[in-house]
C-alpha cells in the first residue's frame, strides 16, 4: 500500500532545483515509495547512509569530488541520510553547485540531531513526512466500513505497513520494530549517555497518554533532572516516536498555561514498549488508546492534506477539559473522544463563552470518519 498523496507530491517537485527530503519513522515505506518512483529508470544512483563508505564519501566532500562520483547519474537518492555527518552541508552543496542533479534524501530522525546539519537548507528544499499507514489510506484501499471494523486491532497493534500486511505475526514484528528504532535511531545517537534511562522514560510516557505530563514527576520517577528529561523528550520527538500537544490559553485566568500532553505516533509501538498487547475488550486503558489513536491519525490527516492548524488540549484549574481543540483562522473546533458510543459529553459553558467562534463534536468508533476523512 503506497501513499499516493506523497508519491504525487514528490513527482511534481522533481527537477525543481531543490532538494527533496522525506522524513518519517523506520519501516513506514519511505524506501518502497521511492523505489516505485525510480526503479527501472536510467540515471538514478542509490546511496545508503547506514553504510560506512557512503558516510566517508560525504565527509569533507567537494562539489568536484561528488560530481566525479555521481558520474552521468542525474538523480541521487540517499537513504537514512541522518547517519551522515554534516548531511545538511552536503545537500546544500549539491543543490547550489550541481544544479543538474536532483537529490532526494530520506531520514528516520531529524537531520539536526547530533550536529548533523551545519548549514540551513532554507529555500533549497521540499519536505515531506511519511507516517505509519493512515485510516484514510486504508479506508481508500478496502472501504471505510472494513477499516472501522479493524479499529480494535489498530488500537492494540498499530498501523505500520508490515503489521497491516502480516496478520498473525503482529507481536513478533512489533518486537523487531521497537528494537530497531530504539537501538538504531535513539540509543546509538552520539552523546547519549544513559540508554536505560531513555527506555524508562518511554515506558513512563506510555502510561501517561491522554494525561498531562509533568517533567518534574517524570524526573523523580526515573531519576533524572528536568533539563535532561526535556532533552530526551526532544530527542524522542526528533526520532518520530512521540509528539507533544500544548495547552490552549488565551482568555481565562484559570486556564492551564504551560501544560502539555505527549502521544505516540503509533499505538502498537506504545503497547510493545510496556508489553501490553492483550485484546482491546479486556483492557483498562481503552480510553487512552482511543485518544492516542485519534490524535496520531488526525496528525496524519492534516499533514497529508497540507492543512495548517494550531493544535491544543484545553483544561482549567478546576478540571474542566476538552480532549482536543484546533484553531484555524480564529475559528475553534473542539472534540471529545469517547470509546463507548453511548457516552455523552457536552461543550463546557466556560469554553463556549470564552471562545465564541467554536464548534463541538464527540468522536466515537461510530462516526470516526467525520474526524479522519472529511
Amino acid at each position: 500500500m503506497i501513499n499516493r498523496i506523497i508519491l504525487n507530491e514528490i513527482s511534481e517537485k522533481l527537477d525543481s532545483g531543490k532538494a527533496i527530503l522525506l522524513f518519517g519513522p523506520r519501516q513506514t515505506g519511505k524506501t518502497t515509495l521511492l523505489q516505485l518512483l525510480f526503479n527501472g529508470k536510467p540515471g538514478v544512483m542509490w546511496l545508503n547512509g547506514d553504510e560506512a563508505d557512503v558516510q566517508q564519501l560525504f565527509e569533507n566532500a567537494s562539489s568536484t569530488r561528488l560530481k566525479t562520483v555521481f558520474g552521468e547519474n542525474k538523480t541521487i537518492v540517499i537513504d537514512e541520510a541522518q547517519r551522515i555527518i554534516n548531511i545538511g552541508r552536503s545537500l546544500k552543496l549539491i543543490t547550489d553547485e550541481l544544479k543538474e542533479i536532483q537529490v532526494i534524501a530520506t531520514g528516520s530522525s531529524a537531520f539536526e540531531l547530533a550536529n548533523r546539519i551545519q548549514e540551513p537548507l532554507t529555500g533549497r528544499k521540499w519536505e515531506y513526512f511519511l507516517f505509519p499507514l493512515s485510516f484514510g489510506e486504508m479506508a481508500a484501499h478496502h472501504g471505510i466500513m472494513q477499516e472501522k471494523r479493524m479499529i480494535p486491532h489498530r488500537l492494540v497493534y498499530g498501523c505500520y505497513p508490515e503489521i497491516v500486511n502480516n496478520p498473525g505475526k503482529e507481536k513478533e514484528i512489533l518486537k523487531q520494530l521497537t528494537d530497531s528504532f530504539l537501538y538504531k535511531d535513539i540509543l546509538m545517537i552520539d552523546g547519549l549517555q544513559k540508554p536505560a534511562k531513555i527506555v524508562a522514560l518511554l515506558q513512563a510516557l506510555s502510561y501517561q497518554i491522554g494525561n498531562e505530563v509533568s517533567y518534574n514527576e517524570l524526573g523523580r520517577t526515573i531519576g533524572l533532572d528536568n533539563q535532561t528529561i526535556e532533552k530526551y523528550i526532544d530527542l524522542l520527538e526528533k526520532t518520530y516516536v512521540i509528539f507533544r500537544v500544548g495547552a490552549l490559553s488565551r482568555n481565562l485566568r484559570k486556564e492551564l498555561k504551560r501544560g502539555r500532553k505527549i502521544y505516540f505516533y503509533d499505538n502498537g509501538v506504545r503497547n510493545a514498549l510496556i508489553a501490553q498487547l492483550g485484546s482491546i475488550e479486556a483492557r483498562s486503558d481503552k480510553g487512552a488508546l482511543w485518544e492516542n489513536y485519534l490524535m496520531a491519525e488526525r496528525r496524519k490527516f492534516l499533514a497529508y492534506r497540507g492543512m495548517w492548524v494550531n493544535s491544543y488540549f484545553w483544561r482549567t484549574q478546576d478540571q474542566q477539559e476538552i480532549d482536543y481543540v484546533e484553531e484555524t483562522d480564529g475559528i475553534f473546533q473542539a472534540w471529545e473522544f469517547k470509546w463507548n458510543p453511548q457516552s455523552r459529553a457536552r461543550l463546557s459553558k466556560t469554553f463556549a463563552n470564552a471562545y465564541q467562534n467554536s464548534e463541538f463534536k464527540v468522536i466515537t468508533p461510530l462516526n470516526v470518519e467525520d474526524f479522519l476523512t472529511v
